[in-house]
């Protein structure tokens, strides 16, 4: 059978600031999800992942379905509502636009789908972040899809011996999606080379070598190419199918073990690293850490499995005290250096007007 999956998230309203979505909230979205894809959709899944609220869907509508995005951004209308009369913080945050057009990417809410034809039996992880860009991913799949450190299959599976074609998009080309293809094993310096700078250059899709198939999709969407000002960290959103021609679920997660740092944290400003958390976490420390959440599932006919958590397990207790520890040592450090982002991705406009006015008041001495 041949199924859609579909991710859309939004930040449409949080308790006491960037914390969590209310649950009148979170069940305003289900409800609607539930009422209204009637006949449209096979199956959902809606959780929260910090302050932001994901709609998982499965459909047979195809990628770009207008009908699939119209449900969805209706379902945050109806949840900006509802946050709205419960006064809650960043009511409708992260919808930019006044109507919708067709299509919900570029209008303010991340996407991330894929279109393929159910293996007989397809296992898949969605992972949602928090308080951090599209450009977070980069490591962990550059590394679970490349190298053979960390997909030990790369080596021992003849499914995978071919390697990955990279999707890479530039984000900061805002007229139309400005996309190169490249081949790992062959071309990885180049992909490396590219995949350093997070917030630029970002992994759009990946696809299998040996079946054409698609392993991953991400959103890619930077909220402040589309208002042009700070509205919101990203917070993106990624599915990747798993297991057969694809990394083992256990080799797409061995990256996320490092905790590397990423753009986010209070004011979408600072570096931090990424925290590999459990499902439905909230935020709270400097408005952060970034974190990252797992739901496996196995989808059949379109219809989902209940959900796997999967960093709910004692290890990656382990790695949040790391974590933990190194969101410290680089808060220690405050404004300064590499503890805040540079002054071309700051996200904030006051500190824009603070160093143009200073500038008005430097003299050249001899």
């Amino acid at each position: 059978m041949k199924i859609t999956l579909s991710v859309l998230k939004a930040d449409v309203g949080s308790i006491g600031g960037h914390i969590i979505p209310s649950t009148a909230l979170i069940n305003e979205v289900k409800n609607f999800v539930k009422e209204n894809g009637a006949g449209l959709i096979i199956d959902s899944y809606i959780s929260h992942t910090g302050d932001d609220i994901a709609i998982l869907v499965t459909h047979d509508k195809g990628v770009s379905n207008e009908s699939i995005h119209k449900m969805g951004w209706d379902a945050f209308l109806a949840g900006t509502e509802m946050a709205k009369k419960q006064g809650l913080y960043g009511a409708g945050q992260d919808l930019l636009k006044d109507a919708f057009s067709g299509n919900i990417k570029g209008m303010g809410p991340a996407v991330a789908e894929m279109e393929f034809e159910e293996r007989p039996n397809e296992p898949f992880v969605f992972f949602a972040a928090d308080k951090t860009d599209p450009g977070a991913y980069n490591l962990p799949f550059y590394l679970g899809f490349s190298d053979p450190m960390y997909c030990a299959g790369l080596i021992l599976s003849p499914k995978m011996s071919k390697g990955f074609t990279y999707r890479i998009i530039d984000v900061e080309y805002t007229e139309k999606d400005k996309i190169i293809e490249l081949n790992a094993p062959e071309e990885i310096y180049d992909i490396a080379a590219l995949l350093r700078d997070n917030e630029r250059y970002v992994i759009e899709s990946i696809y299998s070598r040996t079946s054409k198939s698609q392993a991953v999709s991400i959103s890619t969407t930077r909220l402040h190419n589309i208002a042009g000002k700070y509205t919101g960290k990203d917070d993106p959103v990624a599915l990747v199918r798993v297991q057969g021609e694809f990394p083992a679920t256990g080799e797409v997660l061995a990256p996320f073990q490092i905790g590397h740092l990423v753009a986010g944290f209070m004011r979408g400003s600072h570096n931090g690293p990424l925290m590999p958390c459990k499902l439905n976490t909230t935020i709270s420390y400097f408005d952060g850490p970034p974190v990252v959440t797992g739901a496996a599932f196995c989808v059949k006919d379109g219809k989902l499995t209940e959900p796997a958590d999967v960093f709910d397990h004692p290890y990656w207790d382990y790695v949040r005290q790391e974590v933990s520890r190194k969101a410290t040592d680089i808060r220690r450090q405050g404004f300064s250096g590499a503890a805040m982002l540079p002054f071309s991705e700051l996200e904030y406009g006051g500190i824009v007007d603070k160093l143009q006015k200073l500038e008005e008041k430097f003299k050249l001495v001899n």
